[in-house]
């Protein structure tokens, strides 16, 4: 068991490389992965069942400690990154189907890559992890909702479907991982350590699925795809950041709701683009899955220089004042 604890630590630490690498050789020998495209939905059945296990009454006391700050995160979720998604493909030159994908990926709640990302730039990881999971627990209403108002002039969209395809694979899965984490609480505990490995495995598994079956479409609107997926990030970063700041948070809480907003649940959102669009559709959230595992450390580390800068700030007031 520590030997997998260790392979685990280690694909952890390293998820970002394992992410390009298999993008990458997806890409160039497509026929190699074409093969994982019907297990997509049941990958990230698996990740949420994992953060369910992972989920502790701390986290849920979390939020009616302080609502207010969570209340913020959520909202941006939802309201910020589904309208730069809708912006972007509106101003932009881009087929239906990848204008529904950008659109749904901004629709999904946030990724849980936001809570190593927050803890790695200094930020509030209690809030980010609160945020993730009562974003993701409202994903079910809200998801299908923001695709059926935002994306449904560039293709059929039925809330429905969306909502029942969310429950199965989303809320589900959490709620039994919940179920078997009270249960059987002491050899959960055990083996919660082994579940990066899992799902590092499940989202490279997705991402490498998304990128073979439409390898011929990345290359030719792969670009501008990543363009738009990058621009749509950085948005995020800078909205959910400056919302913060709108709100008089701490510096702390800042980093948390500007990763928050910026970073998706990306699997979510190629996984219902599969099942529910053009496989078309669900190349904009692997792209995501790709970038913001470039981003994420990218912004950290900013954030945790800033970290230095506020003590420092602080310390010559500190001076001044004495």
């Amino acid at each position: 068991m520590k030997t997998l604890e260790k392979v685990s630590q280690f694909a952890g630490s390293t998820f970002a490389v394992w992410v390009l690498v298999f993008a990458a050789l997806s890409f160039f020998i497509p026929g190699g992965f074409t093969w994982i495209a019907p297990y997509i939905v049941p990958l990230l059945g698996i990740i949420m069942f994992g953060m369910g296990l992972t989920l502790s009454k701390q986290d849920f006391q979390e939020v009616f400690k302080r609502p207010k700050d969570v209340a913020v995160g959520v909202g941006a979720q939802f309201t910020l990154m589904p309208l730069l998604a809708f912006l972007l493909v509106t101003i932009l030159p881009v087929s239906p189907e990848v204008a529904v994908g950008v659109i749904l990926v901004g629709c999904c709640p946030g990724g849980t890559s936001s809570n190593v990302m927050t803890y790695l730039s200094k930020g509030d990881t209690a809030l980010s992890v609160s945020v993730t999971a009562v974003s993701t627990l409202l994903a079910p209403l809200f998801t299908p909702f923001l695709v059926w108002v935002f994306a449904s002039q560039w293709l059929p969209v039925s809330a429905g479907d969306l909502f029942v395809s969310i429950v199965k694979v989303v809320l589900v899965p959490i709620v039994l991982g919940l179920i078997v984490q009270s249960i059987f609480k002491k050899k959960v505990q055990a083996t919660v350590k082994v579940l990066p490995l899992v799902s590092v495995i499940s989202i490279v598994a997705i991402v490498a699925a998304v990128v073979s079956v439409n390898q011929y479409q990345i290359a030719e609107t792969g670009a501008v795809i990543f363009a738009i997926v990058v621009v749509h990030n950085l948005l995020g970063y800078l909205t959910g950041y400056g919302l913060g700041k709108l709100f008089n948070m701490e510096p702390a809480k800042q980093r948390a709701i500007s990763i928050e907003v910026g970073m998706q649940n990306s699997g979510l959102g190629a996984s219902l683009a599969a099942v529910h669009f053009n496989p078309l559709a669900a190349v904009p959230s692997a792209i995501f899955s790709v970038w913001h595992n470039i981003s994420g450390p990218i912004i950290a580390t900013i954030f945790r220089k800033q970290k230095g800068a506020d003590k420092e700030d602080t310390n010559q007031n500190h001076i001044k004042s004495a």
